[in-house]
């Protein structure tokens, strides 16, 4: 039999409670509406029983034994309505933790809209569209501008520019020409290339990634809820003060009278809605938190591993330096007219950044004569009267003399000779530096960075930012080990990514974020936090976020339990009969998912 969901078991229980009204009120059968209440109430209580210990035996403690007693004593006592309420209660909590997740899954799209469905598999001379999956090894499919290539492979025909950064974390446009091997995955520039299959769809990178996800969903890391660890102490606070009354008065009914007023809906009901609260403030800033343990764990965090690409840096590579050959006679501006001119009229992902940077610079570029693209090296033109080489070095000057610069770069030759270079630079989010200062205030002392990037690039960005500890040229596996390296005393350990990459790091660590503004939906997918706005503050605001909503779950949580104690020595004194206990319960529950709303009206950041 297929398991109930907590919305249909809170249906099930306001319709079972419906019946049992119009039995007692509309018909007059008051014993057959507490016969139905209680068989319902002890079948709900066995089950909670037998869920109970078998989370006792993989060392989880919550609220289930509360509940169990707090059901079981208003139903000895008679208090049938009573133990109704805290049936609904106890599954509205659960469907109201549910809704919150299934709301903020909706707003992001399935992993699966993002892995190449189709291929274009040349037959015999013609092009025919096949399923992924029914692509075999040894096929040749052609992969056209700005798609994403679908399967593992090696170049056959055609030259073009891969972005790759979302499965390396390499910001800059990597060259393929015929017998380059090029990762499913990638996403394809401005030049048609045909592919020959080297891997199955089940065996591709992409794929790879996806495994890893899953791999590391299979064992989550443990934490305990907030209203699990006040869930015990109250639990035996309560045993021990019904007990008490017993012994001191004699009389067994003394147990139930305070286990009435002992009911766990203050834990049940507060924290859920102050969390649900604060995932609304946060979706109010900009920031889709997939679950309300997720707020628990960032107001806690002591450990934020950074992506560096498209993370801490913008992704966009952009026009950093003209550098003029020392023995050049041609001028930065003479260098960069001449350069822009040449490059606009080329397909290179590079050249629309230097055009564009050329046309904010107010150059007018000049009329390009004889243009022809030298496949995997660079391009050649004529610019009024100049023959250009631009590419790379070993094109632009096959004698070695110049040095190759650190950066990403296009050499420039003028009439056969060395005359400068360009610089492209991954620029850093201004917010950057703010954002980690911002989170040490906040208690989160250890900043890491992992990088599937270079090292010299890498660690320069992290000592602007304000990162000490960098780990550089990192696969997917290797950010794996280094958060599964970090010591217990370091968590709890959430991970910022923008890429494919990231996925399977944002379910190793105890919080996944991603930037998911440009971001990749595998990204997204498996992360539990969303940055929806392109804004790396926003993870000091999540942070901030959290930690007021943990501070007003506790708050009201901590009221409800202060007022149930209060009562509870109240029935102690026995002039406090169970049926105006469970009426008083209610005013605590009241009072408490009041102070919990609070998590949502603080004001908009």
């Amino acid at each position: 039999m297929k398991k109930l969901s907590n919305k249909q078991k809170l249906w099930l229980i306001i319709i079972i409670a419906a019946v049992a009204v119009i039995l007692q009120y509309a018909c007059g059968y008051p014993l057959f509406a507490q016969i139905l209440v209680t068989v319902v109430g002890a079948v709900v209580a066995l089950s909670m029983f037998i869920g109970m210990v078998k989370s006792i035996r993989t060392g989880d403690y919550g609220v289930d034994l509360l509940a169990i007693l707090a059901v079981v004593a208003t139903l000895a006592v008679g208090e049938y309505w009573a133990a109704m309420v805290i049936l609904v209660m106890l599954t509205g909590g659960d469907a109201l933790e549910d809704y919150a997740a299934r709301k903020a899954n909706t707003e992001l799209k399935s992993l699966l809209d993002n892995t190449p469905q189709i291929a274009h598999v040349v037959t015999d001379g013609s092009t025919s569209d096949l399923a992924v999956k029914d692509v075999q090894v040894g096929a040749e499919v052609i992969v056209k501008p700005g798609e994403i290539v679908p399967l593992d492979g090696k170049v056959v025909t055609g030259q073009s520019e891969l972005d790759e950064s979302s499965l390396t974390g390499e910001s800059r446009p990597v060259s393929k020409i015929p017998g380059d091997e090029v990762m499913s995955g990638a996403i394809n520039g401005a030049n048609s290339i045909t592919i020959k299959v080297t891997k199955l769809a089940k065996d591709s990178q992409y794929q790879q990634l996806v495994k890893l996800v899953k791999t590391a969903e299979e064992s989550p890391a443990h934490f305990v809820r907030l209203a699990d660890r006040y869930a015990v102490p109250f639990t035996i606070v309560a045993i021990v003060i019904a007990l008490a009354a017993w012994w001191w008065s004699g009389n067994p009914v003394r147990i139930a009278e305070v286990l009435v007023v002992a009911s766990p809906c203050p834990l049940i009901l507060a924290a859920p809605i102050a969390m649900v609260s604060g995932m609304s403030r946060a979706s109010r800033n900009g920031i889709v938190v997939k679950t309300g343990t997720v707020l628990e764990k960032l107001a806690n965090a002591k450990t934020g591993a950074f992506d560096k690409t498209g993370t801490i840096t913008n992704g966009q590579l952009a026009v950093g330096e003209i550098i003029p050959a020392s023995d050049s006679h041609f001028s930065h501006d003479q260098l960069l007219q001449l350069v822009a001119s040449a490059e606009s009229e080329s397909s290179h992902i590079l050249a629309r950044s230097l055009v564009d940077y050329a046309k904010k610079q107010a150059v007018s570029l000049s009329p390009v004569q004889d243009l022809q693209e030298v496949t995997g090296k660079g391009i050649t033109a004529t610019v009024d009267g100049y023959q250009m080489k631009i590419g790379k070095l070993a094109f632009v000057d096959p004698k070695g003399k110049q040095a190759i610069l650190p950066s990403t770069a296009v050499y420039i030759g003028i009439n056969g000779q060395y005359a400068g270079a360009v610089t492209f630079v991954d620029h850093i989010r201004p917010e950057a530096r703010q954002t980690m200062n911002a989170l040490r205030k906040m208690g989160v002392t250890n900043l890491m960075m992992l990088t599937g990037d270079q090292a010299a690039f890498a660690k320069e960005v992290a000592k602007q930012v304000g990162i000490t500890d960098v780990k550089t040229n990192l696969l997917p596996q290797g950010k794996i080990a280094a958060l599964k390296a970090i010591p217990l005393d370091q968590h709890p350990v959430f991970m910022v990514g923008d890429g494919v990459n990231d996925a399977p790091s944002f379910v190793t660590a105890d919080v996944g974020i991603a930037m998911g503004a440009h971001g990749a939906t595998a990204a997204s997918e498996s992360a539990s936090v969303v940055i929806i706005r392109d804004d790396l503050s926003r993870i000091a605001k999540i942070v901030e976020i959290a930690k007021d909503t943990i501070k007003i779950a506790k708050q009201a949580v901590l009221i409800g339990i202060a007022i149930c104690i209060i009562l509870m020595l109240v029935a102690c004194t026995g002039i406090l009969p169970a049926f105006v206990g469970a009426m008083f319960q209610e005013v605590i529950d009241t009072v408490s998912i009041l102070w919990a709303l609070k998590a949502r009206r603080v004001k908009l950041d």
